[in-house]
């Protein structure tokens, strides 16, 4: 990982020379900024690897930077832990749907926080690689190597987890996956998992489907599986 840019983005300045001293331990190459606008001035000039954003701050807030970021092609695929006080699941559950990748709340651990960040670029490098084959089920194409989904040959576009979430599914057609299974395949054992945070990315990926949302089945009491036969 040595050499990956992150982006730190709090307003707290000791928390900023806090996560910056233990990231740059590791190697890794560090902006910290304190608002908002700064952020997106960053991410225009010189887009970072991953980006460590709290929800929290003057101006432009998280929410508004993440939806940035996500609205962007070229910046979509950029994965966002949030680092928040705000507990609350709706706080947490609104990060998720607009595409955060991980959360961690303050007060944190920052070898915690360097683990996530590290499990999310590791996965991000390795989980897709380019000699991966093309998978169909129905009218529904999964690229893991170009990380493309296509519907009726047009493209979808997914965000990190709801695309790993997709490609984990369609690899075993007709196999039922658990919510702790489907998080472990996109982010690794060590998330924090919890049924609610699957079950919103499984409603953004069917939306995101459209009609071809419906072949992903939801097993009552069990978990998801796609469909490999037609009814």
């Amino acid at each position: 990982m040595s050499g990956k840019h992150v982006l730190v983005v709090d307003d707290e300045e000791d928390i900023l020379e806090l996560v910056r001293f233990n990231l740059s331990r590791e190697g890794y190459r560090v902006d910290c900024v304190g608002t908002g606008e700064e952020a997106i001035k960053i991410i225009k000039s010189k887009q970072p690897d991953l980006m460590v954003l709290d929800l929290m701050l003057p101006g432009i807030d998280g929410f508004e930077v993440a939806r940035f970021l996500k609205r962007d092609p070229e910046t979509s695929n950029i994965p966002i832990v949030m680092l928040t006080a705000k507990t609350e699941e709706a706080d947490v559950l609104t990060g998720l749907e607009m595409g955060a990748d991980d959360y961690v709340t303050k007060p944190f651990s920052p070898r915690i926080l360097t683990a996530r960040i590290k499990a999310i670029l590791r996965r991000d490098m390795l989980a897709f690689p380019e000699e991966s084959s093309a998978v169909k089920i129905h009218n529904l194409v999964v690229h893991p190597g170009r990380r493309e989904v296509l519907v009726d040959d047009k493209p979808v576009r997914l965000t990190f987890t709801e695309f790993g979430i997709l490609n984990a599914l369609v690899r075993r057609p007709g196999w039922v996956f658990t919510r702790t299974q489907l998080v472990d395949e996109v982010r690794g054992s060590e998330h924090l998992v919890t049924d609610r945070s699957v079950d919103v990315q499984i409603v953004g990926l069917r939306r995101k489907l459209g009609p071809a949302g419906a072949y992903v089945e939801t097993v009552r009491g069990v978990g998801y599986r796609i469909q490999d036969e037609l009814d």
